[in-house]
């Protein structure tokens, strides 16, 4: 099928890109001391240089100590912090890109075992109830006056991202982390206001967070929120249930200030419930009317778990039911992560039809920063 669709151009309020393609957020772990290297500015760089639209970057931790568990993973707070990343974005702008900064908080995720005894996270771990999974507890539950700091510091977060001149930014709200974590009824056991049994009660955290960062930019920037279904301590668990069960939770999320839902999937061709091919970004965009971005191994024959946790290495694959589905209008962007992690020019090489040059990942290429 022809990609023309894929080349148009997309605006929403202040956000305007030159086409459809986005870099997906993928974690790199390449800015020693959670400052933002010059090697990941010139790595984003190379994709807005190559005709990638809109660049989200990394998930980077907020100002709260606890945000992080990694040594290595970018922090967007500080003076050093801060100046790093106006370098990032002076950077891909030059290059003809457009960029959000992806804002982060990984809860109740303990330091990866890599790194025990060689580092430590400096605060007690975040979290609604203290479970990192619904058998492990690693923590005290969040006090009130550490939930409301917490929220302070995404809206901080923000009012850095538009006055950096950052064209949008992102939250993270999938994959297990915070506030996924506060979603996820297995390991949300409070009954606080905070916490409860209906998903309404769980995404009240999510909302918080949502309106303290409207508050602090303007009317015209743009909030994308990432979610998703799967975590990371649990491939199976599901949010949502039923359609109705969907509504309920991105309803309040749209009403609170997210302008775009980027619907993170294994895969974005598995159907997200029976009776329907609508995948997670076509039924958050039928329920709510906001734009989505779908993402899950576009372009590529297997996820990234797969990838990572088997070795196996996912090969080039053909865009065409991508394209049915996007011209269908099921959703209005398409992050790529892998395909353009091990090659900058992914988008070049598919937009020409040069796809004999297209490469594949290992999980070998994410330890490489081409």
């Amino acid at each position: 099928m022809s990609l023309s669709a894929l080349r148009q151009p997309f605006q929403l309020k202040s956000l305007k890109l030159k086409n459809r393609i986005v870099m997906a957020p993928m974690e790199r772990a390449m800015s020693p001391g959670q400052i933002q290297s010059r090697e990941m500015s010139a790595y984003y760089r190379r994709r807005a240089e190559a005709d990638v639209g809109f660049i989200i970057s990394e998930a980077t931790g907020i100002g709260r100590l606890a945000s992080l568990n990694e040594p290595a993973c970018p922090r967007f707070a500080g003076e050093a912090g801060l100046k790093a990343w106006k370098h990032t974005i002076d950077e891909v702008h030059a290059g003809g890109g457009r960029m959000a900064p992806q804002l982060w908080h990984v809860g109740a995720m303990p330091v990866p075992v890599h790194r025990v005894g060689s580092w430590e996270i400096g605060a007690p771990l975040d979290s609604p109830s203290g479970y990192h999974k619904e058998e492990v507890r690693v923590a005290e539950p969040l006090g009130d006056a550490d939930i409301a700091d917490i929220i302070a510091s995404y809206g901080e977060a923000a009012r850095y991202a538009e006055a950096l001149g950052f064209d949008a930014l992102e939250i993270h709200g999938a994959h297990g982390y915070l506030i996924d974590q506060f979603f996820w009824q297995g390991i949300n056991r409070r009954t606080d206001g905070w916490g409860g049994p209906a998903i309404e009660d769980r995404t009240r955290f999510a909302v918080e967070v949502l309106k303290e960062v409207r508050r602090n930019v303007s009317e015209a920037f743009v909030v994308s929120l990432r979610l998703s279904q799967w975590k990371q301590q649990s491939l199976l668990t599901r949010v949502a249930a039923t359609p109705g069960e969907m509504e309920r939770w991105l309803r309040p999320l749209a009403d609170a200030g997210a302008d775009i839902f980027h619907c993170s999937q294994r895969r974005f061709w598995e159907p997200e419930f029976e009776g329907s091919d609508l995948n997670f970004a076509g039924w958050a965009k039928k329920l709510t009317g906001r734009p989505s971005i779908t993402v899950g191994s576009v372009g590529l024959s297997s996820d990234f778990i797969t990838d990572v946790f088997q070795g196996t290495a996912s090969a080039p694959q053909s865009l065409d039911d991508l394209m049915r589905r996007f011209e269908r209008g099921d959703f209005d962007l398409v992050a790529i992560g892998r395909a353009l992690l091990v090659d900058p020019h992914w988008w070049l090489k598919v937009r020409d039809g040069r796809t004999s040059e297209l490469q594949s990942y290992t999980r070998e290429s994410h330890a490489v920063l081409t």
